[in-house]
């Protein structure tokens, strides 16, 4: 038995408290392979979790962060053995099992995926859960039939971490890409991903009409509520939409007219527990269809002890792109 460093959060007077502290092995929890964590992310849902915003953590102690690259310390599920290069995203990590923010992690070997080749366990976690996620949204509207062909697809929350990389993966399999943002300041940023129009958020904010005039074939939306009602109602007439995030809010105030008038479709995507088929389809892809090179450009890395910081700054919508965290 031994202890290693961990982000431990636990109950307090008032909501949560979130704090650096040790862990020992006996309190790990349940699983086939202990993995070595060596980088992870921060998400959107990490900054929930981390300032107790939304009861995203449902049992204490808890280690937060969904998302992990690291190596394969011991493994009893024989798909796994010492020395695997693995990566892990979602399944409740973070949330009702002990998460990433942690030297190391004991979790179940039917949730890893195997790290590509041509990924490094730091450009996995620059990837991380939004990246992941962009990438289901575009398989979902290609699944639909949506081509750059089709027409325009519009990004929404178009600056942070599943929009810059919704909108850099678009951009390089040829679409007309229109990156809405409620950052100016970020328009220069989100042009050099790839986004051929900025338009200011505040377009797609307020009530929806129950049919608007029709601007894009599909769209990539992290935002949800008004905004994704407006989304909607501005789609074409068979087109898609690929909805994956809450920034905005967890309602959704739109009508049945997109969908019986126009044949609009609305497609979820969830992260946490999607198959791994269409996880290992979603990561080659990712390996091949994302710019690399822009990725690097929209990555922070931050340190261990800066993570519950960057909670706070994530809600606020003060980081740009993506956030990786190197495990010492």
């Amino acid at each position: 038995m031994g202890t290693f460093k961990a982000i431990r959060i636990e109950k307090a007077d008032k909501g949560t408290r979130a704090e650096l502290s040790s862990f020992d092995d006996s309190e790990l929890m349940d699983g086939d392979v202990t993995v070595r964590v060596e980088w992870s992310t921060l998400n959107y849902k990490d900054g929930l979790a981390l300032t107790g915003k939304s009861p995203v953590v449902r049992r204490f102690p808890m280690i937060p962060g969904i998302d992990l690259s690291g190596t394969v310390e011991q493994s009893v599920n024989p798909a796994w053995k010492p020395g695997d290069r693995v990566i892990l995203n979602g399944w409740g990590l973070g949330e009702t099992h002990l998460g990433a923010y942690a030297q190391k992690a004991r979790v179940r070997g039917d949730w890893l995926v195997r790290l590509p080749d041509a990924i490094s366990a730091r450009d996995a976690m620059a990837i991380g859960t939004a990246g992941y996620t962009a990438m289901l949204c575009v398989m979902a509207l290609e699944r639909h039939g949506l081509t750059p062909q089709s027409g325009p697809v519009v990004v929404t929350g178009a600056a942070g971490g599943v929009g810059s990389v919704a909108v850099t993966i678009l951009a390089r399999l040829g679409y007309h890409v229109i990156a809405s943002t409620g950052r100016p300041a970020e328009a220069d940023y989100l042009r050099h991903l790839g986004a051929a129009e900025i338009i200011d958020r505040k377009e797609l904010q307020g009530p929806a009409k129950p049919l608007d005039r029709e601007r894009w074939a599909g769209g990539i939306d992290s935002v949800g509520s008004t905004t994704l009602a407006n989304v909607l109602a501005m789609t074409r007439g068979g087109g898609a939409v690929a909805a994956c995030g809450l920034a905005g809010g967890l309602d959704l105030p739109t009508s049945v007219a997109p969908f019986i008038l126009r044949g609009v479709c609305l497609l979820g995507i969830n992260s946490v527990t999607c198959p791994i088929a269409h996880r290992e389809t979603a990561w080659r892809r990712l390996a091949s269809d994302l710019d690399f090179g822009k990725l690097h450009e929209m990555t922070k890395e931050i340190a261990f002890d800066e993570i519950i910081a960057h909670g706070s700054k994530i809600l606020a919508g003060e980081v740009r792109g993506r956030i990786v965290v190197k495990i010492p």
